[in-house]
């Protein structure tokens, strides 16, 4: 099978969905790698590493698209690109499909099917293919890195003959994947690290980092594939209580708060920014799902009321060199897990297939997807 991969469109992605390493083991496998020319070049891969690893180069993007049985992407695909593959064809990328109900009715018009990484479930066989976490790992660590360069300050404690550094104090909001990797390169660049999450569950992970685990009472919040599914106003009014005094202390914080298949939560208010010393730092890694701090901008750093916010997006696109290198082996071995060089298995009753599987034969059959486009439509 003819497998394709484009040059990502969505500014200022510089990711790649296949490494000419990765490449080699799906040439190798049986497939056939045709690459748009300058699709790697954002992170460092180039034509020619992708020619000596067995791929096509290809340089107009109409008949690559034309002629391939398979489409591996970094974002969802847009319409000019889901009409340009052949009926029947296969795509797999992040889809986030209940936000693009547009693109989802192209691809049923098209009898494409789709596989969204970020529906690939959470399960022990599927760690390989768990593109959400590496990519959030990632971004975890470039958040603190940013907002480390915006502070005014260094993290550590440092004892001189000048006098004494106080060391920096980080705020965490979640306690994820992104969070805990937040909370693990913050301790070692020598920060006070405080991280606040609804899910209690998390406060031993949170501890055997170093960090101090900042607790809601509560009857507890549901959850579902290790995301937040319901949180009450009463539980946000508690943990604003809470957290208020700990935000006007710190230097830098963090959020990473997101509630899936809805806007993300606002846990800082403009208020709560007055209340920051001058010069802190916010970095709202919700920015794209509308935002923690009620004043990030999208894809902007600004400063408000003295106090740096960071709106940066795409957080694992600013190291795209190992976002690619890891997204590559996420998306070959799932691909490798979905197919053979010839066909698609379409095992249904398999627990990968099943929640991965966004649109087939012409019909949204993802369950979670389903709903939430037919809320969204009511």
């Amino acid at each position: 099978m003819k497998v394709a991969v484009l040059k990502e469109k969505k500014h200022p992605e510089k990711r790649v969905a296949l490494t000419p390493d990765v490449v080699k083991t799906l040439v190798k496998a049986g497939f056939k790698c045709h690459i748009e020319s300058s699709a790697g070049d954002g992170s460092g891969f180039y034509d020619s590493s992708y020619v000596a690893a067995g791929a096509v180069i290809e340089k107009d993007r109409a008949p690559l698209l034309g002629d391939a049985n398979i489409l591996l992407k970094v974002n969802a695909p847009s319409l000019d690109e889901v009409s340009l593959l052949k009926e029947g064809a296969v795509i797999i990328s992040f889809m986030y499909a209940y936000t693009i109900p547009e693109i989802v009715e192209a691809c049923n018009a098209k009898k494409i099917s789709t596989f969204a990484m970020d529906a690939v479930p959470r399960i022990s066989r599927a760690q390989k293919m768990d593109a959400l976490s590496s990519q959030s790992n990632l971004a975890g660590y470039k958040a603190v890195l940013l907002g480390a360069n915006a502070l005014g300050k260094i993290f550590p404690l440092m004892m001189t003959a000048a006098g004494t550094i106080t060391p920096a104090r980080v705020l965490i909001f979640g306690a994820g994947v992104a969070g805990l990797q937040a909370v693990a390169t913050a301790k070692r660049l020598g920060a006070v690290v405080e991280v606040t999450d609804v899910r209690v569950e998390t406060k031993e992970q949170v501890e055997s980092l170093g960090g101090r685990f900042l607790q809601v009472e509560s009857d507890g919040v549901q959850t579902e594939g290790g995301y937040a599914t319901e949180v009450s106003e009463e539980y946000l009014k508690k943990q604003k209580e809470l957290i208020s005094k700990h935000v006007a202390e710190a230097d830098i914080v963090i959020t990473t708060a997101l509630v899936i298949g809805k806007k993300a939560p606002v846990l800082i208010t403009e208020d709560m920014v007055k209340t920051m010393k001058p010069g802190s730092v916010i970095v709202d890694m919700a920015v794209e799902s509308g935002g923690n701090c009620e004043l990030s901008e999208f894809n902007t750093t600004i400063v408000k009321h003295g106090i740096t916010l960071v709106g940066e997006a795409n957080l694992p696109g600013l190291v795209a060199v190992n976002a690619s290198e890891l997204y590559a082996k996420n998306i070959s071995t799932l691909l490798l897990h979905l197919a053979d060089r010839e066909h698609f298995k379409w095992d249904m009753d398999d627990e990968i297939t099943k929640g991965s599987l966004i649109t087939h034969n012409a019909e949204i059959v993802n369950d979670f997807t389903k709903e939430i486009l037919n809320k969204n439509k009511a």
